[in-house]
């Protein structure tokens, strides 16, 4: 874990988010890169809902990644990146306008791949949950 990594340069606030996670909505509420966890919360509006009103599934596995991917880019040093290789979303229950928390965890952090998990949860009810699979990379410079 570094400090000086994108992520928390970005969690910190010295650079701005990524123009998805601004669409999301995505805050950070705690963050525990020693152990690998992370709360966030997003804000679903009207552009995010599907034609029956509720927020279209897309986004909230969206959410469910930027969850579990930054509890785990928590836990990078500076240079390296973790993009998502597989995605296993499962919904529970419509998510409609308002404001989400997302919990994430890194389930296990190998040399190069990594695992993770999330959830989802609106009103005191869970939503969607996930499971992902990343590999660490070096950035580009």
């Amino acid at each position: 874990m570094d400090k000086n990594s994108f992520f928390w340069k970005m969690a910190d606030g010295r650079i701005p988010p990524p123009p998805c996670a601004k669409t999301l909505g995505l805050e950070f509420v705690e963050i525990d890169g020693e152990r690998g966890t992370i709360e966030t919360r997003f804000e679903a509006v009207e552009i995010l809902l599907n034609p029956a009103g509720n927020v279209q599934g897309g986004f909230l596995a969206a959410m469910l990644d930027d969850t579990m991917g930054t509890a785990l880019s928590a836990t990078l040093d500076l240079g390296q990146f973790a993009p998502t290789v597989n995605l296993n979303v499962q919904f529970h229950r419509p998510a409609v306008l308002g404001p989400l928390k997302g919990l994430g965890r890194v389930v296990m952090r190998g040399r190069e791949m990594c695992h993770g998990s999330a959830e989802l949860w609106q009103n005191d009810k869970i939503v969607a949950t996930a499971t992902g699979t990343f590999v660490i990379r070096k950035m580009q410079d």
